[in-house]
């Protein structure tokens, strides 16, 4: 089968490789499309922590099923499946509690693992996803959102609360739609025109730009004079995490789910004047995936609420730094196959 390897830092090569063989409790999928994520163009350019080379790229994927194991009595042969790539060691303290997102000892396919960058993938079993008539672009996706569904849930949103989104790239795209499906009032804050624009003209929600010097009137203005009851913050930006604090009313909680390699700094009198609750989110749980895939069969969530581009497998290796890492107008892209 053909793959494509990201031998070192800015270097794809397609290569000829052998079709996986599948143990007693693997699923062989066809791989239909891929997502490309942050973390691939993170590694693509050497950025990516505690990665190594080479690796096959791609943890957001969707395909058929070819072949099953023996064992497999789950699945079945032409069904569209889905990756959840968290491979869990599921004897930890945290799988154990059921939180297998953080298992101390996971492996992601994709990245500390081959992946999906290439014709054929051999799946374990669990980490096999039914998504039955969804199509395929659209269930490529279910990955981001499933990351997205689970810092929706770990801020435990409720209908009617004021939920402000910061940053409006996939993931927070992801968590203003889901946390407005969940009958929130939202409001993302984003820096950039274009993609206030996009939120505006896809989500149906208001927005501010964070930059301004009126934003924190702007966001009361949103919420009846009040800031946020919950801030999500997506953007793995240092100035506007360690922001956060500030646009908590009291009492309120902010969840980090994106992140950046440094130290938060925010004034304690203010965290603690507001009894401010703190937390990260990471990854996603089988929970938060059946989630996603209810929200788009009901069409709560779909790709059109973050796709901008389709890219041909046969074609992206060669121009992956052109047409992914330095286009500016890319939003979230899917290879096709």
């Amino acid at each position: 089968m053909k793959s494509i390897v990201c031998t070192e830092p800015y270097k794809l090569a397609y290569r000829e490789v052998e079709k996986p063989k599948i143990k007693e409790t693997e699923v062989l999928i066809k791989v239909k499309a891929i997502g490309i994520c942050g973390t691939d163009i993170h590694a693509f350019t050497g950025h990516q922590p505690f990665f190594d080379y080479p690796r096959v790229l791609g943890h957001e994927v969707c395909g058929e099923v070819t072949e099953l194991g023996k064992a497999i009595t789950k699945f079945k042969v032409g069904e569209q499946v889905a990756l959840i790539p968290y491979v869990s060691c599921n004897e930890c303290p945290s799988c154990l509690s059921g939180r297998t997102n953080c298992c101390e000892n996971i492996s992601v396919i994709g990245v500390h693992e081959n992946g999906g960058f290439g014709e054929y993938l051999a799946i374990p079993e669990t980490n096999v996803l039914s998504v039955g008539d969804i199509d395929t672009i659209t269930a490529s996706l279910i990955e981001p959102y499933a990351i997205s569904a689970h810092a929706v849930r770990r801020a435990a949103v409720q209908p009617r609360e004021n939920i402000l989104v910061v940053g409006a790239g996939p993931i927070g795209l992801g968590v203003a739609a889901i946390a407005k499906a969940e009958g929130a009032n939202v409001v993302v804050a984003d820096t950039s025109s274009e993609r206030r624009h996009h939120v505006q003209k896809v989500l149906g929600l208001a927005t501010v730009d964070p930059s301004h010097e009126d934003s924190e009137a702007s966001i009361r203005s949103h919420f009846s004079g009040h800031l946020a009851q919950k801030v999500i913050d997506a953007t793995g930006n240092a100035r506007a995490m360690n922001n956060a604090v500030n646009l908590i009313c009291n009492g309120g909680t902010i969840v980090f789910v994106g992140l950046f390699k440094g130290n938060l700094e925010f004034s304690d009198p203010d965290f603690h004047k507001k009894e401010t609750t703190m937390m990260g989110s990471r990854n996603a749980t089988p929970e938060d995936f059946s989630k996603v895939v209810s929200l788009m069969k009901s069409g709560d969530i779909s790709s059109k609420m973050m796709l901008t581009h389709k890219f041909n497998f046969l074609e992206i290796a060669d121009n992956f730094n052109e047409q992914v890492v330095n286009n500016k107008d890319l939003l979230k892209g899917v290879i096709l196959l």
